[in-house]
């Protein structure tokens, strides 16, 4: 009997600092900065919250806590990926009228 093939090895992701600008995650070898002005939904975090850190798969970053998922991609490369939360702290949510009648 075989066994299957083993997946691809992640490590665990690590949150090394954090700023009034962002945080950084260590990821394997590297680090990657998460700015709270492109990420504005951890801006008021606790360290606690941000360093709950999970890696699905290696190209996935979710915060549980938070209840945050993240594609690298959109880290590395936040310009490439316009949509931003309309929710702001400061304001609460605001449900919106059913199209139904």
């Amino acid at each position: 009997m075989k066994s299957e093939k083993l997946g691809s090895s992640t490590s665990v992701p690590e949150v090394t600092n954090v700023s009034q600008h962002g945080f950084w995650v260590l990821l394997d070898e590297r680090e990657v900065f998460v700015s709270f002005r492109q990420f504005p939904w951890f801006a008021d975090a606790t360290i606690a919250e941000l360093s709950n850190l999970e890696r699905p798969v290696s190209h996935h970053l979710y915060w549980p806590t938070l209840d945050i998922d993240l594609h690298l991609d959109s880290i590395e490369s936040p310009d490439s990926f316009p949509l931003v939360s309309g929710a702001r702290p400061d304001k609460p949510l605001q449900r919106t009228r059913s199209a139904r009648r």
